[in-house]
């Protein structure tokens, strides 16, 4: 299969963009990462390509496709339909589709909100934040008690999608330290050969 140039949107700390970056070098697909922070969000530009003025976006020839989930979805069926990353066993598939709702659920409205709130002054809530985080991770805890990883035995896009808020979770206060087995899962998306890191922000002191 031929491959166009890839372009991708992004910024280095988000981790909807971290998700996709994940999967391209996972892919071994040559891409141009374009940074567009806030600034460039609101740009009429930028609004063609994601009306809603989100990251990332990817373009791929004439394609220009928004969310990263979705992304995440039409890489792996282009370029490695009969990969691992997007199972087609229908268990398997149903636990991946069931972790990318996570994702873009109580994992983005938990963890990643806090950190929004804690590294960018985001304008929400961060108790209701802390109360999904505490939902969320013991029920991962529980999951990754007896798996390596989230929805088979192998990595998936359920694990690329979940990963970098969870890891970066300290960063909006909320510890890891209570939960060992999303520790160890962490660390095995860490040691995969195409792993590349968020680079890290500070911790918030609590008073």
């Amino acid at each position: 299969m031929t491959q166009t140039r890839i372009t991708l949107h992004g910024t280095a700390l988000s981790g909807h963009t971290h998700r996709v970056e994940l999967l391209l070098r996972a892919l071994g697909l040559a891409f141009d990462f374009v940074p567009a922070p806030a600034d460039v969000r609101r740009s009429e530009a930028f609004r063609k390509l994601n009306p809603l003025g989100q990251i990332p976006v990817l373009q791929d020839g004439g394609l220009t496709l928004a969310d990263s989930n979705a992304i995440l979805v039409y890489l792996a069926r282009r370029y490695a339909p009969d990969s691992g990353w997007l199972p087609q066993e229908p268990v398997a598939a149903a636990q991946m589709q069931r972790w990318l709702s996570i994702a873009a659920g109580e994992v983005m409205h938990g963890p990643a909100i806090a950190r929004m709130i804690a590294q960018f002054g985001f304008p929400d809530d961060p108790a209701r934040a802390e109360r999904i985080a505490a939902r969320l991770l013991p029920f991962m805890e529980e999951h990754l008690s007896d798996r390596s990883f989230l929805a088979a035995e192998h990595p998936t896009l359920a694990d690329l999608a979940c990963y970098s808020y969870v890891a970066h979770a300290p960063e909006g206060g909320i510890p890891l330290d209570p939960y060992p087995a999303v520790r160890t899962w962490l660390k095995r998306i860490e040691a995969l050969p195409f792993f590349k890191p968020i680079p890290p922000s500070p911790i918030p002191v609590k008073g």
